[in-house]
């Protein structure tokens, strides 16, 4: 079974292994795990809410 993987320069998906827009390795495209002890949560919702302001949202 094939997974999706992720160019990171141009932000495209791909199942191959090199992108075929760029030429760049890919790497894959999974979430992070959930865990209750999110030591990173409070940093994330920071930075969520500054990118909403700065767009105007909020």
């Amino acid at each position: 079974m094939k997974h999706l993987l992720k160019c990171v320069p141009c932000n495209s998906y791909t199942l191959k292994e090199a992108c075929a827009v760029c030429s760049a390795t890919t790497v894959p495209a999974i979430p992070p795990r959930y865990s209750p002890d999110d030591k990173y949560g409070d940093y994330r919702r920071k930075a969520k809410e500054v990118n909403l302001r700065m767009d105007g949202l909020l």
